[in-house]
């Protein structure tokens, strides 16, 4: 086939044009679901605790992923700033992932354990009186909302179905774990959970 008839017939450009991104596209993708680095979870990786996951919808509710990724490129100004490159193993039970590209405020993929419980909650209630430049709304109204313990063990069941390994015992005392505790009291558990497991890890 001559490169003169293909450039002639637009239709049949269409249809070359769409099998070559395609079987490019296939190339690419498909070898990912068979590498155990990208569909297994870290060695020893744990899934989130019941108030973890409540603070996770909490985050996602409120849109926080518009404003801070949760992926760390492997390059040196990221790394040096953030701390180690994300990997795939770190995610494959987040039903949804947070990675994003957005970055009004910092990359939270290793915010775990780098401020205290007070901090982090300040810094919600008040952000500029931690961080003066900060433009991030305050949320000092999740401090005044219980989570509905009820609808914990449900959420969890969910996840089970979608592979995050929750025994039935973990399910069976989610409620009591997180029974009178509040939106800020999740999210700050959730905050100070990521970029945990990469530790155990390496």
């Amino acid at each position: 086939m001559s490169h003169e008839v293909v450039e002639k017939n637009i239709g049949l450009m269409i249809v070359l044009i769409i099998l070559v991104i395609s079987v490019a596209g296939l190339v690419q993708i498909v070898p990912l679901f068979y590498l155990n680095s990208t569909t297994q979870p870290l060695e020893g990786m744990q899934p989130r605790s019941a108030l973890e996951l409540e603070g996770r919808d909490v985050y996602t509710r409120e849109g926080c992923y518009t404003c801070h990724s949760q992926m760390i490129r492997p390059f040196r100004a990221e790394t040096e700033r953030y701390g180690h490159y994300s990997v795939a193993g770190e995610f494959v039970w987040d039903h949804p992932f947070q990675w994003g590209s957005k970055r009004t405020g910092p990359d939270l993929a290793r915010v775990g354990g780098r401020y205290s419980d007070d901090w982090h909650r300040l810094h919600l209630i008040d952000p500029r009186a931690v961080v003066p430049e900060s433009n991030m709304p305050a949320y000092a109204f999740l401090e005044r909302k219980e989570i509905n313990a009820d609808l914990t063990p449900r959420k969890m069941r969910a996840q089970q179905r979608l592979g995050v390994p929750y025994t039935d015992e973990q399910i069976a005392a989610a409620a009591d774990e997180v029974r009178g505790k509040t939106e800020m009291d999740a999210m700050i558990a959730y905050l100070q959970g990521l970029g945990t497991d990469l530790a155990h890890w390496r």
